[in-house]
């Protein structure tokens, strides 16, 4: 299937799916106050944090495999990373509990096994060209979890119902994403074998993606605990509530065209075809990114309130400072498969590790100076520098 096919295909499912949770999402945030939303973000985004790392990212190595043996034999490795990570959340879950009283955090280890099992089954449609069954994916995970926490929520199941919603869409997600079947069957990739020479094979995605990953989900998960700890839940939760849907944009059109650009990037008979191709999509982003970004500036506040409720304009406050940082990981989303795709996974984390720190710092710093609006100023300012860089870094790679 053509580049142009696959994206067209992964973007009407990507459209249908974030067309769901935005329809319902007024409806949602009149079911749960701010701070069941503040809950469950906290969750969820811990949750999403390990979940990033859960196969130890040798689920973006199957692309590389050519052979239909090397690459089962590379999902088993992922299966097998990914039953650690999950009894680990075990763990990770049981002491937040003890420690914060957070009853809710015991769906940890469900959400992470949910959430990775589907990041790596999603890799394996994909490197089959599976792209349909990918797009349906997408639409059961994002509109299905929708659905779902607007019936919890009529049952008033506060943060246990955002979460239930969004972990049972996720899990019938991965299990629609689980074909075509490896070499062998589902039962083969159970049995004991060797898998010390697909692990070396493959190194570089944990030595140096895993940590890359793991920073950058970090970044949203300090966001939330240090909005948490300075704010309390509500503002929290109109954070969270604001970034979902302010990045809605970003997954719809970058996480359908990173999925179709890295097989394409890997294929690319040298390094003029894939920049050439790296440029043209950089441009086409940021002709889709400017205006939404005039539009938050404009109207943030009063979408918010009129969509959400009076009890959301905070939120709304909230999109407008945030409209230029949004802009930017509007194009800079798909983009982040170019440095796996070049082999330049060693720069890639150096650079990721300053933007955590510029993310944070400029947070941190907003919150200091201006409550929650500028916490969205400290984090635009900061983090135009960074991406800033990482265009012009990639428009010139040689």
């Amino acid at each position: 299937m053509s580049l142009k096919r696959a994206t067209l295909t992964l973007l009407a499912g990507s459209a249908l799916a974030q067309a769901i949770p935005l329809l319902l999402g007024p409806w949602i945030a009149r079911l749960y106050t701010p701070a069941e939303y503040g809950q469950f973000s906290l969750v969820w985004t811990v949750a999403s944090n390990l979940a990033v790392v859960g196969c130890a990212r040798y689920e973006f190595a199957l692309a590389l495999e050519t052979s239909e043996q090397g690459a089962s034999a590379l999902l088993a490795l992922c299966l097998r990373m990914l039953l650690a990570i999950t009894a680990m959340a075990i763990l990770v879950g049981a002491a937040w509990m003890l420690w914060a009283d957070l009853s809710v955090a015991a769906a940890l280890p469900l959400v992470v096994l949910a959430l990775a099992a589907s990041q790596a089954l999603a890799q394996w449609a994909a490197r089959a060209g599976r792209f349909a069954v990918l797009a349906w994916g997408r639409v059961v995970q994002w509109g299905g979890g929708a659905v779902g926490q607007v019936g919890f929520g009529l049952l008033q199941a506060g943060p246990w119902g955002l979460v239930g919603g969004a972990a049972l869409a996720t899990a019938a997600a991965a299990a629609l994403q689980a074909q075509p079947a490896p070499a062998g069957g589902w039962r083969r990739l159970l049995d004991s074998q060797p898998l010390r020479d697909v692990a070396d094979k493959h190194r570089d995605f944990p030595l140096l993606n895993t940590p890359h990953a793991f920073a950058g989900a970090l970044q949203d998960t300090l966001a939330i605990a240090l909005l948490t700890a300075w704010l309390g839940d509500s503002q929290a939760g109109a954070w969270a509530l604001a970034l979902r849907y302010l990045k809605a944009p970003a997954s719809l059109v970058g996480g359908s065209l990173s999925q179709a650009l890295y097989p394409r990037l890997t294929q690319a008979g040298n390094l003029l075809e894939a920049r050439t191709l790296v440029r043209h999509n950089m441009l086409l982003l940021a002709a889709i990114a400017l205006p939404l970004m005039v539009a938050l500036l404009a109207f943030g506040p009063w979408l918010f309130a009129t969509v959400f409720g009076p009890e959301w304009r905070g939120a709304g406050e909230l999109a407008r400072s945030l409209a230029p940082y949004i802009a930017l990981h509007f194009i800079a989303s798909p983009l982040s498969v170019v440095t796996m795709a070049w082999g330049a996974q060693a720069w890639a984390l150096k650079l990721a590790l300053v933007g955590q720190v510029m993310f944070v710092g400029g947070l941190a710093a907003g919150l200091h100076l201006g409550g929650l609006a500028g916490a969205g100023w400290g984090v635009s300012a900061a983090m135009l520098l960074y991406f800033g860089y990482f265009f012009w870094a990639l428009w010139t790679w040689d």
